[in-house]
Parts: structure tokens; C-alpha cells; sequence
């Protein structure tokens, strides 16, 4: 275009003469020294852009991991993850490893946000150097280095980093040893559970070698989940149905008669510290109650396993403050919890795990503060949502 434009204004002012003093001749009617001019100036602009271009870092174009980096992961999950790094078995996560592949990261990437899915998985003396190998990978690459959902414990280490911490939410944690059916608080759950049984429906927990022979029914069950709320598979902070995912986890079921009406993964931690439900999926004819009668069954079989804490997920902007001094993200954030019912079921989400009285933990956003923190929760929700189209989408 600008080859153009110079031949088009040598074209049209062929008829007058060349001259220095043509540089500095202002006038009304001056349109050749006003072409001189502009030409040269929009060639410099264009020198400096391309330079620009030129000299920016390279775009971002990380592997996802093969079977040998997720063979990797598993050995480090199986001697030190928490149950949310089970995530990365769900392969659309790039994984950085520590130099000597007992720790890693798993991340993904939207424009220029590098976001990693919690905290390192790794000791605590080494996530501190995983962590910071993490930021100078991103910083060569001229991206914004972030940490979503992490856990309180490492917040001074995000930031001596220089990044600011934006609270998220909380996650819902049963303490299993305290955790008793006894009481009248647990006379709903009791008598939800002899309401199923009469039903004719039964609780068991199948063995990862075991899933592969049930996929094409629990196909059934999460294909009629998806069609009756409307709504379409998530990623990155969540499972989806993918047949190569589940087969890596345990699964809980609920049958009635022959045929399966519920089920979800479970994501066991290391040293059964914990044990995390994931997806979560029934048939819309199913016995009422019937998610009521699959978690309490699963926290009374974790308790039996010796599972120390059962992690019932996030609550999203869950207590977030919106008092005077409050910082404006709390603010903005209790706004939503309160009255973005329409979008998404904050408040009914929080109530429904507060009745299985757990330890409320939270969860925070380690990111470059200021104007560019809207920026990073769109990026984020595009990853999570499989692109910006899944954003606007259910």
C-alpha cells in the first residue's frame, strides 16, 4: 500500500519541478511537498514496525505433552500431587518438568497471558525454583506470568515474584476424620440414603482398569447431562468427558437396576492426603436426590479408605468482601456473586457444599496487577471455556 501510494503521488505531481526548498514549503495548496513529506514519514513508521516485529520475543507455540511427559507427570503425582494435578492427564496443558523431572507445572497459553493451574506439583523447596523457572521461560517469550486457583501456602513466594494477588474464591473441604452421620444436622442425608435404596439404586467405586469396559454407558449418562442443562464441555481447571482422560481415575457410580443414572471421577492425591470429585454427570430421569446420595456415599467410602480430606471443588467469588475499605475486586466480585445468579449458580453452588459442613480454603489469582488484570480473567475464561466462543456460548 505504501509502494502505491508514493508511485500514485510521483504519478500526479510529475509536472512540478524537483527542489530542496520543496521540503519546507507550507501552504494551503502545497500537496507535493506535503506528499514528500508524508511518504517519508509513513516510511519510517513502517521501518518501525517492522523492526518491532522484528525484535519481539517469538511467539508462543508450546508442545501439549505426549505419553511419555504424562508417564512423567504420573510418577511425580503418584510420590507428591495433590488431587487438582490430576488435571494433567487431561492433555490440554503444556507441562514444564524441573531439570530433574521430579516436579512440574501445567499450563496454558492465551495471547499473552502464560497461566499455570495451581501451584507447582512438586516439594516446597523446589517448587520455589520451578516457580521461577516458569516466569523466566514466560519472560523470554515477552508473556504475562500468572498462577490461577493456587492455595494460601505459597502466596509469599508469588510475591517476592512482583505479582499481585486477586482472591477467587474458596474450595470446599470435608474433614473426613470429624466427618459422622450421626446428629440431626445428617438426618436429611440418612434419610435421603434409605429413599435411594428403596429406589433401587446402589453405590460402588470401579478401579481405573475397570472404566474402559463402562465408557459407552457413562457416554450415555454425560450425553444427556450436556443436552438437558444446555451447556457444553469445559477445560484447563475442569475434566470433560474424553475417553483417554477417565481411564487414568477410579470412578463412583450409582445404578439402578442394571443400568447406570450417575457417576464421577475422582482425583486421588498422593499419600491419601485427599481424594477430589471432578466430573460430574446424571440422567435427567433419575431418583430426586440422587447427586445428594452419590456425595454422601463417596465422603462415608473415603472415610473407610482412609482419606484424610474430601474436596468437593471450587466455589467461585465466594467470600469475596464487599465492605467500604474492601479492595474494588472484592467489590466487583460480591456484586457478581450476588446478583449474577442468571449466568452462573454462585450462591446455590456455596449452599449446596456448605451442607456437608466442610473447611472453606481459598483460592487465589497471582498475576501483574493494575489495567491489565481484566485482560487476564478473559484469557482465562477463553481457556477454560475452549476460546473466546465458549465464553459468549453456555
Amino acid at each position: 500500500m505504501l509502494f502505491c501510494s508514493i508511485w500514485l503521488g510521483f504519478f500526479a505531481y510529475k509536472h512540478v519541478a524537483y527542489s530542496h526548498e520543496l521540503w519546507w514549503h507550507f501552504s494551503f495548496r502545497g500537496e507535493a511537498s506535503r506528499f514528500l513529506r508524508a511518504a517519508v514519514g509513513s516510511g519510517i513508521l513502517l521501518l518501525l514496525y517492522a523492526l518491532t516485529r522484528l525484535l519481539k520475543p517469538a511467539a508462543a507455540n508450546p508442545d501439549l505433552p505426549d505419553a511419555v511427559a504424562l508417564e512423567q507427570a504420573a510418577q511425580v503425582l503418584c510420590a507428591k500431587g495433590n488431587a487438582v494435578a490430576n488435571l494433567a492427564f487431561l492433555g490440554d496443558k503444556s507441562l514444564l518438568f524441573s531439570p530433574e523431572k521430579d516436579g512440574f507445572i501445567m499450563y496454558g497459553v492465551e495471547k499473552k497471558s502464560w497461566v499455570s493451574m495451581g501451584d507447582p506439583v512438586a516439594e516446597p523447596a523446589l517448587a520455589r525454583d520451578l516457580a521461577w523457572q516458569f516466569r523466566e521461560m514466560v519472560e523470554e517469550h515477552g508473556g504475562q506470568t500468572i498462577f490461577y486457583e493456587v492455595g494460601p501456602e505459597l502466596l509469599h513466594l508469588y510475591l517476592d515474584m512482583g505479582l499481585a494477588l486477586f482472591k477467587f474464591g474458596e474450595t470446599a473441604r470435608v474433614d473426613l476424620a470429624g466427618f459422622s452421620m450421626e446428629g440431626n444436622r445428617r438426618g436429611n442425608m440418612r434419610t435421603t440414603l434409605r429413599k435411594m435404596e428403596k429406589e433401587g439404586c446402589s453405590f460402588e467405586v470401579v478401579a481405573p482398569d475397570v472404566v474402559a469396559e463402562l465408557l459407552p454407558q457413562l457416554k450415555e449418562v454425560s450425553d444427556s447431562w450436556l443436552a438437558t442443562k444446555n451447556v457444553r464441555e469445559k477445560g484447563f481447571s475442569l475434566g470433560c468427558f474424553d475417553t483417554n482422560y477417565l481411564r487414568h481415575f477410579p470412578v463412583a457410580l450409582v445404578r439402578q437396576g442394571d443400568g447406570i443414572v450417575a457417576f464421577v471421577n475422582l482425583w486421588p492425591g498422593s499419600g491419601k492426603q485427599e481424594i477430589a470429585i471432578d466430573l460430574m454427570r446424571y440422567r435427567p430421569d433419575s431418583p430426586n436426590g440422587i447427586m445428594d446420595y452419590l456425595f454422601t456415599e463417596l465422603i462415608l467410602w473415603a472415610k473407610a479408605q482412609g482419606y484424610d480430606y474430601f474436596d468437593l471443588g471450587m466455589a467461585p467469588l465466594s467470600g469475596l468482601e464487599n465492605r467500604p475499605f474492601a479492595p474494588l475486586w472484592h467489590k466487583v466480585g460480591a456484586f457478581i456473586y450476588n446478583q449474577g445468579e442468571h449466568f452462573y449458580n454462585f450462591e446455590g453452588l456455596r449452599s449446596y457444599k456448605a451442607k456437608f459442613d466442610p473447611l472453606w480454603e481459598p483460592r487465589y489469582i497471582a498475576c501483574p496487577g493494575g489495567l491489565s488484570f481484566p485482560q487476564v480473567l478473559l484469557n482465562i475464561a477463553a481457556l477454560t471455556s475452549g476460546g473466546m466462543k465458549g465464553i459468549i456460548g453456555r
